[in-house]
């Protein structure tokens, strides 16, 4: 597994226009370097586009975390949120590191399962979930996270079926954010901690989760300190076992340099995008690292000056995170090869680039964004060192079907059988909105292993062991 003494390449940008480079771990600078040929030959045989997706990469990211709550003093327990990539071998690494998994569907929890993570360390999460999904939970002694008082008295009929007791969050909305469609009212979470003592034969409250959006530190603070308190109040009212606070997920990933990605929000404009196209809201690329999130949210002040992590320890309260895109970041990159180009410099300005495979497979769009790190072009031979701005389309009938809408300022011009690589894509952009569109097959998913330096890197399908 790497270690953490391993550090991020800071790229270079080169005097170009819209130059945002992405951030590259290592593993993925020596794959991309030393094993070019190992990646075409892949491409090649199983098709564009192809996600490869680095195990050590995840298990390193969560080595960072783990180290991140415990200089920080708090006690917490990590759910990979599943829905962040499909792919299984994450799930396997996550059983091997004793960390659990977050799921929000049957299938997905019986993934889980079936890659080695055990039912206790399993959180249920999602709204009103379906009853097959609560008793297949409550079989397992999973923790559910509960999203109303109808939902409440569901979970219970599953365990008092299965004649067992099921673990319970209550999801409660924020002050910051009371119009949020997830979680309980504060009439509603008071009436939810009633019937958790009216039906403590079939339920135990183990505590409380919230939904936030977006990434700000001392909003999730804040909110975990409501959590905190709501634990307290619980408690007071006889359940003695409250002792959880979830924070979800939340935790940001970088992917440029601040400052470029600084520089970019400055100079953004329609005219850099294809048809003009305006964009009102990006992930924030030029983000704190994820371990850095977690040390300031555990440090931020409560209560006139406690910190929060002091505050949970003084009260036995232990947290629960569910970072999904945070374990990914690095651990993962897609390839695609050029269709067709179109070359429109002299009457438009730029080339559009028609890669194999479409915007199903890079699902920033799904939010109404663009993913905007620069892909990297891998030229099938030597051309000319010069400027070729173009963006990038996929290969469907569809207008929209833009893989990136931004023009890239590519070094050479791009050629029919280039490949490109988008980077950092594991988390959420690989999957999410895959679809067959045209009977396509679905992406194949490509695990590589790296065991040390000179050895040609281990490859197999996703999900054959």
């Amino acid at each position: 597994m790497l270690t953490s003494r391993h550090v991020l390449e800071r790229p270079k940008a080169a005097v170009r226009p819209f130059a945002l480079p992405a951030l590259r771990h290592p593993l993925v600078s020596t794959l991309l370097a030393d094993h070019r040929a190992l990646l075409t030959d892949l491409l090649d045989g199983l098709g564009s586009p192809l996600h490869v997706v680095l195990p050590e990469v995840f298990e390193e990211n969560v080595g960072r975390l783990r180290r991140a709550f415990a200089d920080a003093g708090a006690d917490a327990e990590i759910l990979f949120a599943k829905k962040a990539n499909k792919a299984d071998c994450y799930v396997g690494s996550a059983a091997a590191l004793g960390v659990g998994v977050d799921v929000a569907s049957t299938p997905e929890l019986v993934k889980a399962l079936a890659g080695g993570v055990p039912g206790h360390r399993i959180g249920v999460s999602g709204p009103e979930k379906d009853d097959r999904l609560l008793a297949l939970a409550v079989q397992h002694g999973c923790l559910v996270a509960v999203d109303s008082v109808s939902e409440l008295g569901r979970l219970a009929e599953a365990a008092r079926l299965a004649g067992r007791r099921a673990d319970a969050l209550l999801r409660s909305r924020t002050a910051g954010q009371p119009e949020s469609r997830f979680g309980m009212s504060a009439a509603e979470r008071d009436a939810a901690v009633g019937r958790c003592a009216e039906l403590a034969d079939h339920i135990r409250l183990r505590g409380f989760s919230f939904h936030l959006n977006g990434y700000g530190v001392a909003e999730r603070a804040v909110a975990a300190n409501e959590m905190i308190e709501h634990c307290l109040d619980a408690r007071r009212r006889g359940s003695t076992s409250a002792e959880l606070v979830d924070i979800g997920g939340g935790l940001p990933v970088r992917y440029v340099e601040p400052r470029l990605w600084s520089e970019f929000l400055a100079q953004d404009e329609p005219t850099h995008y294809h048809a003009s196209r305006t964009f009102t809201d990006f992930y924030p690329y030029g983000g704190r690292p994820a371990d850095q999130a977690v040390r300031a949210v555990m440090a931020h002040p409560v209560d006139g000056g406690e910190s929060l992590a002091a505050k949970a320890g003084r009260h036995g309260i232990r947290f629960v995170v569910e970072p999904g895109r945070a374990l990914l970041d690095q651990a993962g990159f897609t390839l695609f090869r050029v269709q067709q180009v179109d070359d429109r410099r002299e009457s438009d300005g730029y080339a559009i680039v028609t890669a194999a495979g479409s915007s199903f497979s890079l699902s920033e769009q799904w939010f109404n964004s663009d993913y905007l790190p620069d892909p990297l072009l891998m030229p099938s031979r030597p051309g000319p060192d010069e400027l070729f701005p173009a963006c990038v389309a996929g290969s469907t009938c569809l207008e929209s079907d833009m893989v990136t809408w931004r023009k890239i300022g590519f070094p050479q011009p791009v050629r029919r059988g280039d490949h490109l690589v988008y980077l950092n894509t594991a988390g959420y952009q690989m999957d999410s909105n895959e679809s067959p569109f045209h009977d396509a097959p679905l992406p194949s998913k490509v695990v590589l292993r790296l065991d040390g330096e000179g050895t040609a890197p281990r490859w197999r399908l996703d999900g054959i062991r």
